[in-house]
C-alpha cells in the first residue's frame, strides 16, 4: 500500500493486550506459546470468528474433496433465497425422482408426501440427507446443474478462489472440491449473514422426519457446551472431515479439520484445536463501529472537523500472556476537501508490535460534510495558499 497521499500520527494511546498474533506460518517475536496440537488429519485450519486471524493451520490451501460440508453452501444459497422471499419456511416443495432416488446420506423424503422448506432445512443440516438438499437445490434454481452454477457463483463472491462445485450434495465428482481456508470463509461468512438460522438448526442434536428419527453426527455438540454448530462430512476418498464453532466468554472460533481416521478421530482432533486456540489466544474489541478514533480539519466545508471511524467492529486477536505493548497508527489525508460523504475512505490505521505489522483497516468519515459556500470557499482557500 502507498501511503504518500496520507500523513502518520502514532496515536496517543498504546493497547497493553495480552500480545501478539499468530499467523498460519510464523509468529511475531516474543510470543510464549505452545505450538499447535499434532493432529491425525489431512489438512486443518483454526481462526478467530471476529478478526479473521488465522491462529493455526496445516495444508490449509490443499486441493480436498468437501464432501458433506458442500452443504453449508447449499443452506447458505437456501437462507439467501429466504430473505429474498424467493422461498418461505412453510412452502411446500416437489420432492423429484432424482431426490428420492439419490445415493449416500437420507432424510427419506418421498414424491407423494408435502415437504416444507423448514423440513428440508433440518433435514439436509441435521440429518445430513443428500435428498433434502437436492430438494432445495432444484426448488431454488428449477435443477441441481444450475443450482450448482449459482454455488460457483456465490464462492467467487465470497473470495474462495480455490473451490469449484458440481453438485449440492458433496458426493465425489473430480471437479467438486475446495479448501480449508476457503471452507473457513463460507463457514464465517453463513454464520455472519445467516445468525438467526445458524441459532435456530446448527445445534439442533436431533430431528425426526417420516418417522424416522436421527442424531446430528456432531459429536461435540454432546460433549461441549460452547460447540453451537457447524457441518460433518465423510466419503471413503474424503476421509471423516468436521467444521465446528465454538463460543467462550463472548469469543468465537472456527475449526475446520479434513480427513480424519473416522468419526471419534474428527471429533476429538476438533476438540484439540478448539481447546488450543481459546487456550492460548484472546480477542479484543478495539473500536466499535461509528467510534470515533480521530477527529480530521476538512477544508472548504460547511463543518470543520469530521470524524473517523471503522465501517465495522474492529477486533485483534492476540497470545495471551506476552504483555507487550501493540501501538496503533493512524494515516490520513494531509488536507481534506468537501464534500466528503459518510463512509468515504479517507484514512487507513495499522497496528504493530515490536516494528511488525499485525493488522491494517481503512478509516471511513463517520458523517457526511458538505460543500461551503462561496466565500467559505474562497477564504479557505486563501488559508490554504498561505499555508
Amino acid at each position: 500500500m502507498t501511503l504518500s497521499p496520507f500523513k502518520t500520527s502514532t496515536l496517543a494511546f498504546i493497547f497493553s493486550l495480552s500480545a501478539l498474533l499468530l499467523s498460519a506460518t510464523a509468529q511475531a517475536e516474543g510470543a510464549q506459546i505452545a505450538p499447535p496440537p499434532d493432529l491425525a488429519v489431512n489438512a486443518y485450519l483454526l481462526k478467530d470468528f471476529n478478526s479473521g486471524h488465522v491462529l493455526a493451520a496445516k495444508n490449509n490451501s490443499a486441493r480436498i474433496e468437501p464432501a458433506s460440508l458442500t452443504k453449508i453452501m447449499t443452506a447458505y444459497l437456501s437462507f439467501k433465497a429466504l430473505k429474498n422471499k424467493q422461498l418461505s419456511l412453510t412452502q411446500t416443495l416437489p420432492v423429484s425422482e432424482i431426490a428420492w432416488k439419490i445415493e449416500g446420506s437420507k432424510m427419506f423424503i418421498e414424491p407423494n408426501l408435502p415437504v416444507t422448506v423448514d423440513e428440508l432445512l433440518h433435514g439436509m443440516i441435521i440429518q445430513s440427507g443428500n435428498d433434502a438438499s437436492i430438494a432445495l437445490a432444484e426448488g431454488i434454481a428449477s435443477t441441481e446443474k444450475q443450482f450448482a452454477d449459482m454455488m460457483n457463483q456465490e464462492a467467487q463472491r465470497l473470495g474462495m478462489k480455490n473451490t469449484h462445485y458440481m453438485n449440492a450434495t458433496g458426493l465425489p465428482d473430480a471437479q467438486h472440491y475446495t479448501t480449508a481456508d476457503d471452507l473457513a470463509i463460507l463457514a464465517t461468512a453463513l454464520i455472519h449473514d445467516f445468525p438467526e438460522q445458524y441459532q435456530r438448526l446448527y445445534s439442533v442434536k436431533e430431528y425426526r422426519y417420516n418417522n424416522i428419527s436421527q442424531p446430528n453426527r456432531n459429536r461435540l455438540l454432546w460433549s461441549d457446551a460452547s460447540v453451537d454448530g457447524m457441518k460433518t462430512g465423510h466419503t471413503e476418498s474424503a476421509g471423516y472431515c468436521l467444521i465446528s464453532s465454538a463460543k467462550r466468554d463472548g469469543i468465537r472460533r472456527i475449526s475446520v479439520l479434513l480427513g480424519a481416521a473416522n468419526d471419534a478421530a474428527r471429533a476429538a482432533e476438533s476438540q484439540k484445536l478448539l481447546n488450543y486456540g481459546f487456550q492460548y489466544f484472546d480477542s479484543k474489541l478495539i473500536y466499535k463501529q461509528g467510534q470515533a478514533i480521530k477527529s480530521l480539519r476538512v477544508w472548504k466545508g460547511k463543518a470543520r472537523q469530521v470524524n473517523l471511524t471503522v465501517a465495522e467492529d474492529l477486533y485483534l486477536t492476540v497470545a495471551k500472556g506476552d504483555q507487550a505493548s501493540i501501538k496503533a497508527q493512524v494515516t490520513s489525508q494531509p488536507r481534506l476537501l468537501a464534500p466528503i460523504h459518510k463512509g468515504q475512505v479517507i484514512g487507513r490505521v495499522q497496528f504493530s508490535l515490536n516494528g511488525k505489522v499485525l493488522s491494517e483497516r481503512n478509516l471511513v468519515a463517520a458523517s457526511s460534510v458538505e460543500a461551503a459556500g462561496i466565500f467559505g470557499r474562497v477564504w479557505d482557500s486563501l488559508l490554504l495558499l498561505a499555508q
